[in-house]
């Protein structure tokens, strides 16, 4: 079952969005200030690209939480508003509320990406 909601998921947008991730990563990785934010890009890019089957675990200690803290204050407030958003809209219908609980996945970790670790089923 996640095989095919992955594939439904990359068909109608997963691919796009895990793409400019990929992109968002990269630009980030040209500086090497921006290289712990360039890594975090990739860790939601993989996430977007197939959000089912998988699980996020959260772990990291202090240095995680500071470098959270740091990536909440310069976008992840506002990206976490954007997935809530998205999520709240999708669970309108029955047909969308899989998809909401995923954009809800990728809320919280865009909330805390730093010491997160995306692990298969």
């Amino acid at each position: 079952m996640p095989l095919i909601a992955n594939v439904v998921w990359i068909i109608f947008g997963g691919l796009v969005t895990a793409f400019a991730w990929w992109v968002a990563g990269c630009v980030l990785c040209v500086t090497v200030v921006g290289i712990p934010l360039g890594l975090q890009a990739f860790k939601m890019a993989r996430l977007t690209l197939a959000p089912f089957g998988v699980d996020v675990t959260y772990g990291g200690g202090a240095p995680s939480t500071v470098a959270n803290i740091v990536w909440l204050v310069l976008c992840g407030l506002w990206m976490a508003l954007a997935y809530l958003v998205l999520g709240c809209l999708y669970c309108i219908t029955i047909i969308g509320i899989p998809i909401g609980l995923q954009l809800f996945k990728m809320a919280r970790l865009s909330l805390m990406p730093f010491g997160a670790e995306i692990t298969p089923r």
